[in-house]
């Protein structure tokens, strides 16, 4: 029987499924897909469009986009996925937001050696990677992303080639290099290894959260006024 995958990315401002069905799915076309650049509104959004797939786009296992990128995003994906997955009692894994876009960037582009992955963070960061050259025995690897301020990373980065959302931002900052702005497209998940599309669902945000827990403590009570 032909496996069905359901992929899920909403990590950015695409809103991006596709569902795929066939015993061997790398570099495989989707049985169907939706993708739109939304900007917001995942959260209405994502489970319409997953209703208009074939038979609602049940599958026999889902992956989904952990991140890093929108906190929002990330975070309403992973909840459709774990859903999605109970209900319908199949497994769920993660593939990373730069990994993906990394692996569009080399089959649309055809780099000849590395280049850096940057797609924009908020709060004045960008999520980045250097991504190795296709030929490199560790381009199967899932990146090791990190989060720089836009200047600092400008100031440091040195690649011939930048793709993703941040990839403008930089040249602006003053970087020397072909831009390419680029956003995850779930039609384009299996061109990731099966190293880079097994990782758990878990989120990876690529910083710290931005609401910080209270103190669990309490204030002392203010003495009584007689």
């Amino acid at each position: 029987m032909a496996e069905r995958v359901l992929v899920i990315d909403c990590a950015t401002p695409a809103l991006s499924i596709a569902l795929f069905e066939g015993p061997a799915l790398e570099g495989s076309t989707p049985l169907a897909a939706v993708h739109q650049e939304l900007g917001r509104g995942h959260a209405e959004a994502l489970l319409p469009a997953i209703a208009t797939l074939p038979e609602g786009g049940r599958c026999d296992q889902l992956l989904v986009d952990i991140g890093p990128g929108s906190f929002t995003g990330v975070r309403v994906g992973l909840a459709a996925a774990m859903a999605l997955g109970f209900a319908w009692q199949v497994p769920a894994h993660g593939f990373g937001c730069l990994d993906l876009v990394a692996a569009i960037a080399r089959d649309r582009l055809g780099p000849t050696g590395s280049f850096a992955v940057t797609m924009i963070g908020g709060h004045g960061e960008l999520f980045w990677a250097l991504a190795p050259a296709a030929d490199d025995p560790a381009a199967g690897d899932p990146l090791k992303v990190r989060s720089t301020p836009i200047q600092a990373l400008a100031d440091m980065i040195d690649a011939p080639l930048l793709v993703g959302s941040g990839a403008a931002l930089l040249i602006e900052a003053g970087v020397r290099a072909e831009a390419v702005p680029l956003l995850p497209d779930a039609r384009e998940a299996f061109r990731l290894s099966p190293r880079q599309r097994t990782r758990p669902a878990r989120p990876d945000y690529g910083r710290g959260a931005d609401a910080k827990p209270m103190a669990t403590g309490h204030a002392p009570r203010p003495a009584a006024v007689r």
